[in-house]
């Protein structure tokens, strides 16, 4: 009978533990969301600041309000076929960079290494090449 009483305290004050820590866990949750709100809010408006004053430095500077320059519409030289094909979301391609400092002749055979070595068609080298190259070589 003594062991049936010890095991029941034992019982309530762990009982009483996981209570106590479940009510703090839960104050801490609520203190974190608190946070992200009032972060979130704070960025927002920081935004928004930043948006107003770059519209106002836009106006003071042209003598009025400046208008967004649209992306330029470029021609695929690619035939349809290829347009058409369609890669894998699990396809990951090859992870190089091309600037244009680099040698163009390095960049197209670590190109080609790297699309042997993962594989894919033709026509999925030639969609993927395009992604290799970033800021004015792309453009």
């Amino acid at each position: 009978m003594e062991t049936i009483r010890t095991l029941q305290q034992i019982v309530a004050v762990s009982k009483a533990d996981q209570d106590r820590i479940m009510a703090e866990m839960q104050a801490k949750q609520a203190a974190s969301q608190n946070r992200y709100q009032n972060d979130l809010a704070t960025s927002h408006a920081a935004n928004e600041e930043l948006r107003r004053d770059l519209q106002r430095m836009g106006e003071r500077t042209t003598g009025e309000r400046t208008t967004p320059v649209p992306v330029r519409v470029r021609p695929m030289s690619f035939s349809q076929a290829i347009m058409d094909t369609v890669i894998p979301a699990s396809f990951i391609g090859p992870k190089i960079t091309f600037i244009g400092v680099e040698d163009p002749k390095a960049h197209i055979t670590a190109f080609h290494t790297q699309m042997m070595v993962l594989g894919g068609t033709d026509a999925m080298h030639c969609k993927l090449f395009m992604s290799t190259f970033s800021g004015t070589t792309l453009d």
